[in-house]
């Protein structure tokens, strides 16, 4: 089949032009019609402004309006008491907005999974190469660290729930694609305008601050990890990872700048208090730790300081201690 090159730009629009499996995608939840739509969203537009680009009528440019914002396809920005419509615009937006999309059947997934398998982590290595900062990072388990330590607002798990305007819960979009571990999968807190922007295409449902906590402590518990957006603020989302489904990390910490940054603790241990149960090996993801000479080593190069090990020690060996100051910014 020969593909429509409307497809092949919008798979160059969001930075992934030499794939082949992102065009069926977007052919999969676009027809040609809308994907030109789509191409003439950007910079964001009135309906009025994308007819006259594309050349269809208004009206049946309006009509394209709320299916494609339902698909995760076209975002709205509301100013000046106008409504004007843009396309999404990288790869990771279009990733987390359409697989959460209502509706789709299996095939579609299919799609997700062979991308991740035979594209994704490519493209995911050129990104990383590219970019000035991480883009997300690790965020400790809602533990105690050392009481000296001040545990600063965006790096406390809890505040940044509490700081929280509105919350909404939303099915991870990795686990959705490729569930096979069995993790819980409705994980994914939105925070604010991203829980206004689930609530309103329904994919995602209102949830409590107490609700948000309870749900964070499960996914300590479950071996998920803590993810958020890379700045100091309370960001878009709360990502409660896996290891072997979730794309932040397909390769930790390999590349110059990570797609994902640590916190800034890292995990020690008490060789005196451990009892060599290898509990903590199988909780890691990061393969930070292991036992030399019957003795428990955690590289801190590799850990990531998310604490998951700390959560099941039945010894209590393991703490989190600070290694980078309190002014640190992650990269």
């Amino acid at each position: 089949m020969i593909q429509n090159p409307l497809y092949q730009q919008l798979a160059e629009a969001i930075g992934v032009g030499d794939s082949v499996i992102i065009p069926k995608i977007f052919a999969f939840l676009a027809n040609a019609d809308e994907a030109r739509v789509l191409l003439a969203a950007a910079p964001p537009a009135t309906v009025e402004e994308i007819a006259e680009k594309t050349g269809l009528p208004v009206d049946a440019v309006a009509r394209m309006m709320e299916p494609l914002f339902n698909k995760g396809l076209i975002f709205k920005s509301k100013k000046e008491g106008k409504i004007r419509y843009y396309r999404v615009r990288q790869l990771f937006q279009f990733h987390d907005a359409t697989i959460v999309t209502k509706g789709l059947p299996q095939e579609f997934f299919q799609l997700w999974k062979e991308y991740y398998e035979t594209e994704f982590k490519k493209h995911h290595r050129q990104l990383e190469s590219i970019l000035p900062n991480s883009v997300v990072r690790v965020v400790p388990v809602n533990i105690a660290v050392e009481p000296e330590i001040q545990v600063a607002a965006f790096e406390d798990i809890k505040q940044i729930v509490e700081n929280a305007e509105n919350l909404a819960v939303t099915n991870c979009t990795c686990r959705l694609v490729s569930g096979a571990c069995g993790k819980p999968l409705e994980v994914c807190i939105q925070c604010n305008r991203s829980a206004d922007y689930a609530l309103e295409r329904g994919t995602g449902r209102k949830i409590g601050k107490e609700e948000a906590l309870k749900m964070l402590k499960m996914c300590e518990e479950a071996g998920l990890v803590h993810v958020v957006n890379n700045i100091r603020s309370i960001g878009h989302v709360i990502c409660n990872c896996c290891d072997d489904c979730c794309i932040n990390w397909p390769a930790p910490r390999t590349s110059g700048v990570n797609f994902a940054a640590p916190s800034r603790f890292t995990a020690v241990c008490d060789i005196d208090l451990c009892t060599e149960c290898e509990v903590c090996l199988e909780r890691c993801h990061f393969e930070a730790i292991d036992m030399e000479n019957d003795t428990e080593r955690i590289d801190e190069g590799k850990c990531m300081g998310c604490g998951l090990c700390v959560v099941t020690c039945p010894s209590g060996a393991i703490a989190l201690k600070e290694i980078r100051g309190e002014d640190f910014v992650p990269a």
